[in-house]
């Protein structure tokens, strides 16, 4: 039992005097030195933590209490001489970050162009009384209703381009009848206008006053209109 006691003792006594190696003014000093002679003051917290650590390491086998009442010696002197260090180093990891998401889908278009191209700016489907605007993308605008021609005046089927247009447009064959907003495709006077979609016409493709608009200011001369 006696054994036990000295050894218990003396490993008090090593891990103590170990311990007051690194208290503050011996490790300020040692700060101060490391500065004159140009040694890194990484390496000098390292090697504080290392110390730290063997002191830690030594305190354990010393008795519960002895063993604690130690090691916050140990770690008041290494606070005292290296502020943050063992915050610094005993620290948790951040977690990793997630991975990013991948990028969703494009929703796929679903949209019935029937047989309308892909390089036509414009497509009316007469039967389905129905006609939008489209880009490399696809349908961009509508469909929007319209009303075509009527029997016996029926709306041209087929390739056709844009030729003219006119804001303030007048029908010099119908009584003038107002055209608001004319983009012609033909050159027998067919054209997408401003109208009453509740009736057919008299060839043009009628549309409501905000689609109207809508064809006037993107349409250019020259576009591709696709009639079926």
């Amino acid at each position: 039992m006696r054994t036990i006691t000295r050894r218990l003792g003396t490993a008090f006594t090593s891990v103590a005097t170990a311990a007051a190696l690194i208290a503050v003014p011996v490790t300020a000093q040692a700060q101060d030195l490391s500065s004159q002679v140009g040694i890194d003051q990484q390496q000098v917290r390292d090697g504080a933590w290392n110390t730290r650590n063997q002191l830690h390491q030594q305190a354990g086998n010393l008795p519960a209490g002895s063993s604690d009442a130690l090691t916050g010696v140990v770690d008041g002197a290494v606070n005292a001489a290296f502020p943050g260090l063992i915050q610094e180093r005993t620290a948790p990891r951040p977690a990793p970050a997630a991975p990013a998401a991948a990028p969703a889908p494009a929703p796929r278009d679903t949209f019935d162009y029937g047989p309308c191209p892909r390089d036509a700016k414009v497509c009316v489907d007469i039967d389905g009384n129905r006609t939008w605007l489209q880009n490399a993308n696809g349908k961009y605008y509508g469909p929007a209703y319209h009303a075509p021609g009527k029997p016996g005046q029926e709306t041209p089927r087929g390739t056709f381009h844009v030729t003219r247009q006119v804001k303030d447009e007048v029908s010099y064959l119908f009584d003038m009848a107002p055209m608001p907003y004319a983009v012609y495709f033909t050159n027998n006077g067919h054209a997408f206008h401003q109208g009453n979609t509740y009736y057919e016409s008299a060839g043009c493709i009628r549309l409501a006053e905000q689609d109207a608009i809508k064809y006037f200011n993107d349409l250019q001369v020259g576009d591709k209109v696709f009639i079926y």
